[in-house]
């Protein structure tokens, strides 16, 4: 069984919760960004990550805007299903923006990164980094990718909602309207590309916003081809 989660924060009770211990042997669970265990490099981020590694199911996750992506890029990259990714340890992994994976019978296509909000209250290669924004270069692999297969995959995975997704979100909330280039690339994936489900994180609540698209927080979302 496949699970999407959102933000974790590097909060290591996340890792412990009543939602962890529903995953079995053989489970994937993907978080979709921010999942900040890889930020300190020191050894008690490394007891996590090696933690996480270690289980019977697979943990991914999705970059978003809070990692550390000098630490990130310093893991081995590999193939997974189809698609590339960072093996961090074991059965843990960072799946690459842009990649198509195919997992038990569905088409997955993700695309990380994100935009801090704050980043002028942040220190560069301390707590920001320019990576979070994706470049001109992975998004046109990343609509290469999509082209390869038809315009047409099952699920989309993503840390930041396309534009038109994250106004209506941003307006029920009350708050001003922060677009970047990154939600205008996903509006038009968004517009072009034939999908099923499109899961997100970065508003950090579980609520279905359309029919399709869907922000993911603390719960865990399975996907059930039979249900899509």
């Amino acid at each position: 069984m496949v699970y999407i989660t959102g933000d974790m924060h590097g909060d290591e009770d996340r890792l412990y919760d009543k939602n962890m211990r529903k995953l079995k042997e053989g489970d994937i669970l993907i978080i979709c960004g921010d999942f900040g265990f890889i930020w300190s490099g020191d050894e008690k981020e490394k007891k996590l990550l090696d933690y996480l590694g270690s289980r019977k199911y697979t943990v991914c996750f999705l970059d978003g805007t809070h990692e550390n992506y000098d630490l990130l890029s310093k893991y081995r990259e590999t193939v997974w299903k189809g698609g590339r990714v960072h093996r961090i340890c074991g059965n843990l992994f960072h799946m690459c923006r842009g990649q198509i994976f195919n997992i038990e019978g569905l088409r997955y296509f993700t695309f990380g990164g994100g935009e801090s909000p704050d980043k002028e209250l942040r220190t560069e290669h301390e707590t920001w980094w320019r990576d979070e924004l994706p470049s001109t270069e992975e998004m046109a692999a990343g609509a290469e990718a999509i082209d390869e297969v038809g315009c047409e995959v099952d699920v989309i995975l993503t840390h930041e909602p396309p534009t038109l997704v994250k106004s209506s979100i941003l307006l029920r909330l009350g708050q001003a309207d922060r677009i970047n280039k990154l939600n205008g690339y996903l509006d038009e994936i968004n517009r072009s590309c034939k999908f099923k489900r499109w899961y997100f994180g970065s508003v950090h609540e579980d609520r279905v916003i359309t029919p399709r698209h869907i922000a993911v927080f603390n719960e865990l979302w399975a996907v059930r081809k039979n249900e899509l």
